[in-house]
């Protein structure tokens, strides 16, 4: 409860409690301050105890410090009840980028083949579902609009 009161700070308190209330009395409110400080734990764990029991069996082991939520996380992170390890493990960012940068390049990852230029009905066919990063597009009239694609607006 006082840990972080050092000896110099608990003599200037006792010298404080001499002068305020006289070495004869002070014995008496010693007493008295622990007296109420005990009746104060029983009361609070009565309270813990009176919860728990309300809460019924699944809340047996119930701490009222897990609900200090540094320590539910600290709790939770050392269970790895969410399975944290295995994100980590199962996500290799390398690999990731590997692959995106392939998939940008226009390389095939999966299946090794030469890339063929696709001709130009066969790129305007919707059966076509893999787009040739490494073909520029074909140059338009400089006189001529783009076609106006209203859903895409």
């Amino acid at each position: 409860m006082f840990n972080d009161i050092g000896p110099l700070e608990l003599v200037t308190i006792v010298v404080i409690a001499v002068l305020i209330f006289g070495p004869d009395k002070l014995p008496k409110v010693i007493q008295d301050v622990t007296r109420t400080i005990r009746k104060i734990r029983e009361f609070s764990e009565s309270a813990k105890q009176d919860i728990r029991s309300e809460l019924g069996p699944e809340f047996k082991d119930f701490e009222f410090e897990d609900l200090n939520p540094k320590t539910f996380i600290r709790k939770q992170l050392e269970n790895d009840g969410l399975g944290l390890q295995e994100i980590r493990n199962g996500f290799d960012l390398k690999k990731e980028m590997a692959e995106v940068t392939d998939a940008v390049h226009g390389r095939d990852t999966e299946s090794p083949s030469s890339p063929s230029s696709p001709s130009p009905s066969s790129s305007s066919s919707p059966s076509s579902d893999r787009v040739d990063m490494t073909k520029k597009p074909e140059t338009a009239d400089p006189g001529e609009r783009p076609p106006f694609d209203s859903d895409a607006t």
